[in-house]
């Protein structure tokens, strides 16, 4: 039998939702009794995967090699998250170092895997109840980050020929409406300024009757809850009514991550996107009109199935025409069990590579330009963390840019005066001060 657990360490990988999955599953083993590890050692280590990329699940394996100590022992181990989903019990049979399996939708078991896990039983659990897990999970911790997130929907019905998603996360599920209002009242009550609302379709959010521009409209009633952000939104989910939040909700950030993935309509049409170039660049057009100064950022694909030198030459006539605050670009990961990975006509890595070095250089020289044109005005920062040296703080402009000033308090809502701009952050002194 295997010694009962009484720390704990969470590790997640890739998006904000593993993040708030993450915190989730902290908070968990934290109502079981177990304390959060301060440093690396601990006596049950939960990695929670990301599997969007190719080589994921190689990754995790190598990550399980590195927790064995010097002495030869090692923590209880459990594998979470979508590689989880995606792997399930081949996991186990890959290593005997695993000793839990447990997907996204599953988590809320957690505290009864390791339980068993501790009887030396090897637990898994990648099923996908229809019953919501969110209900079986404890209360919000006392404490937060100033800025949190708070997943509202789950899975997607898209199926994009490159994307694991419906399968690791299933089906596209909306959290009830009050259940989200509560929480977000219990991470405000525990010191969150600014609630990012999560889902992998997060416009795809309804609940009788009610869209997302309205829990948006409900939550900006929170007196102490500054700031207000979502992500990642669908095209095709982009309503009139959320569209016209960001003109009407002034605790609604002037910020929109909107992927369209690539410029071209033939291989936007092959990624099953079921948007065009020119439809994508109409909703940007009604959201400028709503919101003037609102930042745009977006996720690119270079190199799937059957994409020519004018396939991406269109990519990069729309990164030029949209004007990108940031955005994300990747070169195309096959992942099995999606129809591109069988797809004919894959691209070359080295053209790939070079392609991906031109977007970026692209995207890179339109951060700065964003970033550049702020400089010598105003802004409000959120201040989150620390920096890098004493005394510097880091904080988030509406826009989300950080800036990085030298006096407040983490927690703080302070006026900025931006004195200079690099790629990658704002820097600003602070001319007033509000209260956390």
């Amino acid at each position: 039998m295997t010694q009962t657990p009484k720390t704990y360490r969470v590790k997640s990988f890739g998006c904000q939702m593993n993040v708030y999955d993450g915190e989730r599953m902290g908070e968990l083993l934290a109502a079981q009794g177990l304390t959060a590890a301060e440093g690396e050692d601990a006596d049950l280590v939960v990695l929670n995967t990301c599997h969007i990329r190719e080589k994921a699940a190689e990754k995790v394996y190598s990550d399980i090699g590195r927790l064995r100590r010097e002495d030869g022992t090692r923590p209880l181990v459990a594998v979470a998250g979508c590689v989880a989903q995606a792997e399930g019990a081949e996991i186990h049979r890959r290593t005997k170092d695993v000793d839990i399996v447990v997907g996204p939708q599953a988590y809320h078991r957690l505290p009864q895997l390791v339980s068993e896990a501790a009887q030396g039983k090897r637990a898994i659990d990648t099923d996908m109840p229809a019953e919501s897990k969110f209900a079986a999970l404890p209360g919000r911790a006392r404490q937060v980050r100033p800025s949190a997130f708070l997943t509202v929907q789950e899975g997607c019905d898209k199926f994009c020929t490159y994307c694991v998603v419906p399968y690791t996360r299933g089906a596209e599920v909306s959290r009830p409406w009050q259940a989200i209002v509560d929480e977000a009242k219990a991470l405000v009550d525990a010191g969150a300024r600014e609630v990012t609302l999560l889902g992998q379709n997060v416009n795809a959010w309804a609940h009788e009757g009610r869209a997302l521009h309205d829990l948006i409209e409900e939550l900006a009633k929170l007196p102490r809850l500054a700031r207000i952000r979502y992500t990642t939104s669908h095209p095709n989910d982009m309503r009139d009514g959320l569209i016209a939040a960001h003109r009407d909700i002034g605790k609604l950030m002037p910020f929109l991550h909107l992927p369209v993935q690539s410029g071209s309509d033939r291989i936007l049409k092959a990624m099953n996107r079921s948007h065009t170039a020119d439809s994508y660049l109409r909703i940007l057009d009604r959201v400028r009109e709503a919101r003037p100064d609102i930042a745009i950022s977006g996720d690119y694909i270079v190199g799937f199935p059957g994409e020519a030198d004018a396939d991406f030459e269109a990519t990069l006539e729309i990164v030029r025409r949209i004007g990108h605050s940031m955005a994300f670009s990747f070169k195309y990961s096959p992942r099995p069990g999606t129809p591109a990975a069988t797809m004919s006509d894959q691209v070359a890595p080295e053209v790939m590579d070079e392609r991906l070095q031109r977007l970026q250089a692209l995207i890179v020289e339109q951060q700065i330009a964003f970033n550049t044109k702020t400089v010598g005005t105003r802004a409000t920062a959120l201040l989150e963390r620390k920096g890098k040296h004493p005394g510097q703080l880091i904080g988030k402009s509406p826009w989300l840019q950080s800036i990085v000033v030298d006096e407040g308090a983490i927690g703080d809502l302070i006026e900025v005066d931006i004195t200079a701009a690099g790629p990658n952050s704002l820097t600003g002194v602070a001319t007033r001060r509000w209260a956390a």
